[in-house]
């Protein structure tokens, strides 16, 4: 829905029947669906979004990636006290910045999203030729779910699959098993896609069709390029343009070294588009609006970090772990089946440390002001009892990712969340713009509801 400057609209967090593979599953939705309503706002613009509870537990929501008035972000006992069941809570929301945004709660996230509360939130840019024209733009979000011959059963006080996050075995693509998108012969399509899994890493290909990067979470790229396929972390989002010249049936791939699912497919038909955008979609562009953003930060790029986090985990009692484990930068798949669905939040702590103090999730405490520039080293230890990749997301903030492993980044776009593969050290160049108290931590939902997370504060 297209919503105007200074508009009110009322969303409500509510339980909803969802028939998954001819199961009828018992699952929540914002105003009776899931995902939720689809909110389209111009940049520059304020809403307010009047929230109710009526999940029957204690709930909140969290704007994932917009830059916001902090007390308005989200987080029990850091911003707000959690929305009680029956209660409500008037949330404002400014938009700065151009991209796609996501709705979701921060309380038992990996049991509440997982079962369908989380939408999403299409920002236009001011600028009329920040994009390239296209015939048609759409919001897919993609996630699995966890189900055998039962709906999904979680703790009412410990989290379970606290070891690699609970992976689904059925895909749902916009809340779908059978998802699918109509378009016509000649059309030029934008797509934005974002990850709404608990744990999950997509590799999304389209085959047969000429896919097109040009944006991620805050917007476009420096400059766009021809991709196979994109890998999107829980809570990353990225923009593709795909163009469509010979009419058929286009399978939408998670396509990985290790599994193959369908997420759906896109029909295209006889009838010829009435605009055709061919001839700017071969052209590869560079955005000068994203140059000018970032210019002022380069001489930022090369100097030492302020910060360096390592990556860990800890075991409250003694595993015996596979001794052959995948050696894959990324986990795409459970692998440890049993042994992760009884691991609990209760016996595993998932780490960031702070290299120089020695500090661990919640006990870190960095303190910095509007308009510091901070260079931020992260390491994912290999050497760990279980190290697998993470998706860092940093609250009320945006970043540039400068380089991994050493290598410069000759690419950026503006993000909030970055994907750290095993072994790999990643430094970012944190914008600090937003006052308040915000969170940093692991988008993995279980990694979050065991620990790995810290706050800073930003005077």
């Amino acid at each position: 829905m297209q919503l105007k400057n200074g508009s009110t609209i009322s969303i409500t967090a509510e339980k909803i029947t969802k028939e998954i593979n001819n199961q009828q599953i018992s699952f929540f939705g914002y105003n009776g669906i899931s995902p939720g309503p689809l909110l389209k706002v111009k940049q520059g613009d304020s809403i307010n979004v009047s929230f109710e509870n009526h999940i029957g537990e204690d709930t909140t929501v969290h704007w994932h990636g917009i830059r916001l008035e902090n007390e308005f972000d989200g987080v029990p006992g850091v911003t707000q006290e959690p929305v009680k069941d029956g209660e409500s809570f008037i949330y404002k929301l400014n938009f700065p910045d151009p991209g796609l945004y996501w709705y979701h709660p921060h309380i038992r996230e990996d049991k509440q999203q997982e079962l369908g509360l989380y939408g999403g939130i299409l920002v236009e840019p001011k600028q009329e030729d920040y994009y390239n024209k296209v015939n048609r733009e759409k919001v897919i979000f993609l996630d699995d779910i966890k189900m055998s011959n039962a709906p999904p059963l979680f703790y009412n006080d410990l989290v379970d699959h606290a070891l690699m996050g609970r992976f689904g075995n059925i895909m749902l693509t916009n809340g779908k098993t059978d998802y699918e998108l109509k378009v016509k012969n000649g059309e030029t399509a934008r797509l934005f896609f974002a990850n709404a899994a608990n744990a999950r890493t997509f590799n999304v290909t389209i085959p047969g069709v000429k896919m097109k990067l040009v944006g991620s979470d805050g917007g476009s790229f420096e400059k766009e390029e021809f991709v196979d396929s994109i890998v999107i972390a829980p809570s990353e989002r990225y923009i593709v343009e795909v163009f469509f010249e010979t009419p058929g049936e286009y399978e939408i791939l998670n396509e990985t070294p290790v599994s193959k699912y369908t997420l759906g497919k896109i029909v295209v038909s006889e009838e010829e588009t009435e605009e055709n955008f061919s001839s700017s979609f071969d052209s590869l562009r560079e955005n000068n609006y994203i140059k000018e953003s970032i210019e002022k930060y380069i001489t930022h790029f090369d100097r030492e970090p302020d910060a360096e986090f390592i990556l860990d985990i800890r075991m409250g009692h003694m595993i015996a772990m596979p001794e052959h484990q995948e050696e894959t930068e990324i986990e795409w798949e459970d692998s440890l089946g049993a042994m992760n669905s009884h691991m609990t939040n209760a016996s595993t702590e998932w780490i960031i440390k702070d290299r120089k103090t020695g500090k661990e999730n919640e006990d870190i405490d960095y303190k910095w002001q509007t308009g510091d520039v901070v260079k931020l080293r992260f390491f994912n230890d290999p050497d760990t009892m279980h190290a697998m990749q993470h998706p860092i997301h940093f609250h009320g903030q945006r970043f540039l990712v400068l380089e991994e492993n050493g290598i410069p980044n000759d690419n950026m776009v503006w993000k909030d969340t970055v994907l750290i593969p095993k072994g790999a050290t990643m430094d970012i160049l944190l914008e600090i713009s937003n006052p308040g108290d915000w969170m940093a931590h692991c988008h993995i939902a279980e990694h979050l509801e065991s620990g790995m997370m810290f706050q800073f504060n930003v005077a």
